[in-house]
């Protein structure tokens, strides 16, 4: 791990903008802000700097990020209270510390800086490294596994649906003849035979030929779309009328899970026979942003990895509850 201090290792993407969008909720006293995905405290430490009455939870199933941002984030003190814990968890680990509500929560969806900048987790394909990619590294099958054991078929399938690369069944198939010669343990391996298996015009006009495999495989490894169909609903739960959640994602999977679930309450889900629409039919979002927001061009030359971010946002505007529990 490099000794330079954690601040100046990881710029937040879109600080300045997730605080204008989430500080109207967090003015009251003993207001509480949860960052779902923590990563190295960026945005956690712009919001409390903001917002001196809030108290954040940072979650995060990386023990190495909650060490740093722990360490980041000591200024504020007990504001800033630290859980190892998955995002789709966040209902239990609030209601373990005794918390009911949050008043804005943010997701910073993906990989983490940390994660890549630290070659020897092995997420980033130009670096070798052994093919862990777990963000939790004490559970888990590793990437190295998951090339190792899975079928040619779930290979395939993944590569197309998680990485929606094209040339997932020629890649799988290389995968599993190159394994049974040796199986796989590092990155330089695995993005020497993509190099070898993707073809070179592809590799001009699509960029490296491992972005695609290295998303799907660390897709998989972390459960990452599954836990986000199920984080998503579980945090829109817990926002009282007023509160606001926005999300952070960097592929369209992602993106599009964020889209329809923050749709789905932001419109009317009244019959379109009904003549007039009752009020347990009325939206219960109001979308803060037009479509996905795109990071400008002063962000990126500050912070690539801004370049691919889609930003959505939304306040809840009316009380649920009474709803969610006559459904049960």
């Amino acid at each position: 791990m490099t000794d330079r201090p954690t601040a100046e290792r990881h710029v937040p993407v879109l600080a300045e903008r997730i605080v204008e969008l989430l500080a109207p909720a967090l003015q009251g006293e003993g207001a509480v802000y949860v960052d779902g995905t923590l990563g190295m405290g960026g945005h956690t430490e712009a919001i409390l700097a903001a917002c001196p009455h809030a108290t954040a939870v940072g979650i995060d199933r990386d023990t190495e990020a909650l060490t740093l941002a722990g360490e980041r984030l000591a200024p504020f003190g007990d504001r800033f209270v630290p859980v190892h814990a998955v995002y789709d968890e966040i209902p239990q680990a609030l209601a373990e510390r005794g918390i009911a509500q949050a008043n804005a929560i943010l997701f910073d969806l993906g990989v983490s800086s940390l994660q890549l900048d630290e070659a020897e987790r092995g997420f980033a394909y130009r670096m070798d490294a052994p093919l862990d990619m777990r963000m939790d590294q004490q559970t888990g099958l590793t990437a190295a596994d998951v090339i190792n054991t899975y079928e040619l078929a779930e290979l395939e399938s993944i590569l197309r649906d998680f990485g929606e690369e094209r040339f997932a069944r020629k890649i799988a198939r290389a995968l599993v003849a190159e394994r049974d010669k040796e199986p796989f343990t590092r990155s330089a391996r695995l993005v020497e035979l993509l190099h070898r298996v993707v073809p070179a015009a592809s590799q001009r006009s699509g960029g490296h030929p491992a972005k695609r495999t290295f998303q799907a495989l660390r897709i998989e490894v972390n459960a990452e779309l599954s836990v986000w169909r199920d984080a998503l609903p579980a945090a829109l739960s817990l926002l009282p009328v007023g509160g606001r959640i926005a999300v952070l994602s960097y592929h369209s999977l992602e993106d599009r899970i964020t889209k329809r679930g923050l749709a789905a309450g932001a419109t009317s889900s009244a019959p379109p026979e009904l003549p007039f629409e009752l009020p347990e039919h009325q939206p219960w979002l109001t979308l803060l942003t037009r479509g996905a927001e795109l990071a400008d061009e002063a962000e990126i030359a500050t912070n690539p990895r801004a370049a691919s971010v889609r930003l959505r946002a939304a306040e809840r505007t009316r009380d649920t509850t009474n709803m969610r529990e006559s459904a049960r």
